[in-house]
């Protein structure tokens, strides 16, 4: 309490939610609760209300009495926002609901997760969740399977673009998922979010460090030697670059000598494109990646050199292809399984083989036009680990 007074069953505001409740229980914190009647300035306190969900509290926030309510918060509140986006699907697709009654359990403690119903072609219904970084998505991966024994597919981390229209250049689109971007041909520009990196590594290792950090889009800002042998390095980076393997290839490169901070600095315009994946000239949206137009080429090359290898021949030839937009920008063929129509041509006439194989290639086009690819999960999995 920093001034006044609460009295039991007295009616109280958050500020920043602006709810009222009543405190049916008020008292101060020892070894455990004790309860009292008044709670006053300099208490440490604790208030039971009537509070069914846990985001109609924000953590931070300033109560004040609702009869003569103060609209002054308290310094150091700030909404939580997440950095980190990825979708949470359950293993086996029956387990829907089991899964949303464990995120909402870790939610009552856990005020920073934020997840929404999402449903994908290739992983059936799931969430999109929100998270504070990347050490916050593993804590919750690894909760859900000790606590709730939830076994879970978590899809590549990604994190919050804004998108602007030619039409509304002024309104932000929100865009956490591929298929949020708008269409090219309305889009004005797209924004990612950056940070400011903060590197202490020893002398000998910066050159790998600035290596690794110009690959990852970075732009060296400032770099101090704080000893002889210690030195500090800034960089404004994106922060889509570090929400993957980063953190572990800076340890590799400094053989575990550097240490990261890092403080958003807020979004910047960027070059970003949608890059579909088409199976047999049909999109699958759980592939879809925005990418930095510098790298669509290779990532693109790279997924469709993996399905081929990984998804199982059919039937009928199918084209894998990587497109930005209309443009195809890489293709890799899995070739059908085929039947030697001709193994019961023993000689004659050179036109017998020539027809049996023709009705072959017939058969074969309609198969194509009508077939269906089913993506392997350990396809689908591999080739999500390609845009870390």
């Amino acid at each position: 309490m920093i001034n006044g007074q609460i009295r039991k069953g007295q009616k109280i505001k958050f500020i920043a939610t602006g709810k009222s409740y009543f405190a049916d229980e008020i008292g101060t914190l020892k070894l455990k609760q004790d309860p009292k009647k008044v709670i006053s300035a300099g208490d440490v306190g604790y208030l039971i209300t009537g509070i069914k969900e846990a985001k109609e509290v924000k953590v931070g926030d300033t109560l004040t009495d609702t009869d003569s309510p103060t609209t002054e918060i308290v310094a150091g509140f700030e909404e939580v926002k997440p950095m980190v986006f990825a979708g949470i699907y359950p293993v086996d697709t029956e387990e829907y609901e089991d899964l949303r009654s464990s995120m909402e359990k870790l939610q009552l403690n856990d005020a920073s997760l934020v997840f929404l119903p999402e449903s994908s072609a290739a992983l059936g219904f799931g969430f999109r969740c929100g998270f504070l970084g990347m050490l916050h998505l593993e804590i919750i991966q690894e909760r859900l399977e000790r606590e709730f024994d939830m076994t879970v597919i978590t899809t590549v981390p990604n994190v919050s673009y804004h998108a602007f229209t030619r039409k509304n250049p002024d309104t932000i689109i929100p865009v956490n998922n591929p298929s949020d971007l708008p269409d090219p041909s309305f889009m004005e520009r797209v924004e990612e979010p950056y940070i400011k990196a903060s590197i202490i590594t020893k002398a000998d290792f910066v050159g790998n460090v600035m290596s690794l950090c110009i690959e990852k889009r970075g732009v060296i800002t400032n770099q101090t030697y704080l000893t002889t042998e210690r030195v500090e390095l800034s960089f404004d980076m994106p922060l889509a670059e570090i929400v993957f393997d980063f953190y572990d290839r800076l340890k590799t490169v400094s053989k575990g000598y550097a240490s990261f901070d890092y403080t958003p600095i807020g979004m910047r315009a960027s070059k970003l494109v949608k890059v579909d994946i088409l199976l047999n000239a049909t999109p699958v949206d759980a592939l879809s990646a925005l990418i930095h137009a510098d790298n669509a080429y290779n990532i693109g090359k790279k997924m469709c050199e993996k399905l081929r290898e990984l998804i199982p021949r059919q039937q009928f030839d199918i084209p894998i292809q990587a497109a930005i937009g209309a443009k195809i920008i890489s293709r890799e063929t899995i070739k059908a399984l085929r039947k030697d129509v001709t193994a019961k041509c023993y000689g004659g006439d050179i036109s017998r083989k020539r027809k049996l194989l023709e009705k072959q290639k017939k058969g074969k086009k309609k198969m194509r036009q009508v077939g269906n690819v089913e993506i392997p999960q350990q396809a689908f999995m591999a080739v999500l680990k390609l845009n870390d």
